[in-house]
């Protein structure tokens, strides 16, 4: 496995701490899934080029370690922000208005859901329950829950993450 230099011709501390990983499982059956969560730990997110060392590396199809990436909800193929914020979409959630609460959020953010912002400081998700259904409609950032939302809470609450 090649490894990146950055601009100051130091090595990519995370290549080096991917093929740790690759090696340690290298012969391990069942290893993808271990290798992938561990990877993400790393990266925050699993790119394209980190996809194709761990093929390699445990020798198996670049398109079977797309198909579990994409397949297992936990794994993710954009990065991160410092603030997730999930949004309850499910039933109770939607019918209270979460969809108009997404709505604000992308206007507020620009991004849409699956994306992050460029300065790394949010990404959106939708997800399908978040097991808080008396307090719909709801989101989480990061721990912190809120519920009862209207879309004119957004802004307070985007507002107290942007100024952490």
């Amino acid at each position: 496995m090649s490894t990146t230099k950055c601009c100051c011709g130091q090595v990519d501390e995370r290549e080096l701490k991917l093929q740790e990983i690759i090696d340690k499982y290298k012969n391990t059956k069942g290893a993808l899934i271990p290798v992938l969560h561990e990877a993400q730990e790393v990266y925050g997110y699993l790119p394209l080029s980190v996809q194709k060392k761990i093929s390699e590396g445990l020798d198996i199809p670049l398109s079977e370690v797309y198909g579990v990436i994409t397949f297992y909800t936990q794994f993710s193929l954009n990065p991160k922000g410092k603030y997730k914020i999930q949004l309850c979409m499910g039933t109770a959630c939607y019918v209270k208005g979460s969809n108009l609460i997404l709505e604000k959020l992308k206007e507020m953010l620009g991004i849409d859901v699956g994306e992050c912002t460029e300065d790394g400081k949010f990404s959106l998700e939708a997800c399908r329950c978040i097991g808080a259904c008396g307090l719909a409609p709801v989101m989480m950032i990061n721990d912190d829950v809120y519920g009862k939302l209207v879309p004119d809470d957004i802004k307070g609450i985007i507002e107290k993450y942007k100024n952490m």
